[in-house]
């Protein structure tokens, strides 16, 4: 289908950005586009003004500062995937290289996937695992949001209105800790079913921390707390992760249900990728 009329502006900086969008309500951020353009063409979604802020040199960056690291939101997937001072993040690594093919990988923002908050992306469910830290800017200044308080629902975050993702700084591995990334993904989009993303600190053979989260089981990206608890304290075997992930997905939760797969099998799903992404953290 053929996009509504749209005006288009290139923005030079964040804060060119920030005004334009005051000053244009019904506007939308253009950066990667892989969500955005799709939505316009089917009428989803018809803005007024496309705001392009891919190029914006301060947004596309990735450095090490000591205790973190911190990644421009205009990063691209192929940045994450390729940046040396990602290499003791695991499932950030592999969540990237599970993302679409390589044009979608070349363009496609961490920022703009974690701004459109698809149930199903796989940025979400790592950041929560990783225990991010999210920075925004709008017109009132720059604040910073935990993930954990971010992804609020369907589509939903915690971002304001006129606000914009600028950074993102993820906490660096600690000695003992690790992290991985599985998901069942759909074929033909590759976006994930269920996906998880295990982080785990190993001290003396037991698990002394460990966050599990999960994307595609519920309407959010969410962490999951009961297999955590199951875990902590353990040591670190097979046989007390198969223990641990069998909670996965329980309780009173939303679980969601589409042609790709019923709720019994995502929750069936989420016990599986929940042991493969905890095998492959704890390095079993």
């Amino acid at each position: 289908m053929i996009p509504s009329s749209v005006d288009y502006t290139r923005a030079s900086s964040v804060g060119e950005a920030i005004r334009l969008l005051a000053e244009n309500p019904d506007a939308k951020l253009l950066a990667g586009g892989h969500s955005l353009i799709p939505a316009m063409k089917l009428r989803l979604n018809s803005p007024a003004l496309l705001i392009d802020i891919a190029r914006i040199a301060e947004l596309r960056f990735i450095e090490d500062t000591g205790n973190s690291i911190v990644i421009g939101a205009a990063s691209t997937h192929a940045d994450i995937i390729t940046n040396p001072h990602l290499k003791g993040l695991t499932a950030m690594i592999e969540a990237g290289e599970l993302i679409g093919d390589t044009q979608v990988r070349n363009m496609g923002t961490l920022g703009g996937s974690i701004a459109h908050a698809d149930p199903s992306a796989d940025w979400p469910a790592v950041l929560l695992a990783l225990k991010a830290q999210i920075k925004v800017q709008g017109a009132d200044g720059e604040r910073i949001i935990p993930a954990a308080e971010f992804f609020t629902g369907f589509f939903s975050t915690a971002l304001d209105m006129g606000e914009i993702v600028t950074e993102i700084h993820l906490p660096k591995a600690a000695v003992g800790s690790a992290s991985a990334y599985r998901k069942f993904m759909q074929p033909a989009s590759r976006f994930a079913i269920v996906g998880c993303a295990a982080s785990v600190t190993v001290e003396g053979g037991v698990i002394s921390a460990a966050n599990v989260a999960f994307t595609g089981v519920s309407d959010a990206a969410f962490l999951d707390e009961g297999v955590a608890s199951a875990l902590t304290g353990k040591p670190a075997t097979l046989e007390n992760i198969e223990a641990a992930a069998s909670v996965a997905a329980e309780g009173d939760m939303h679980i969601n249900e589409d042609h790709f797969a019923s709720q019994a099998y995502r929750k069936h799903l989420a016990k599986v990728y929940a042991k493969r992404a905890l095998v492959g953290a704890c390095g079993l």
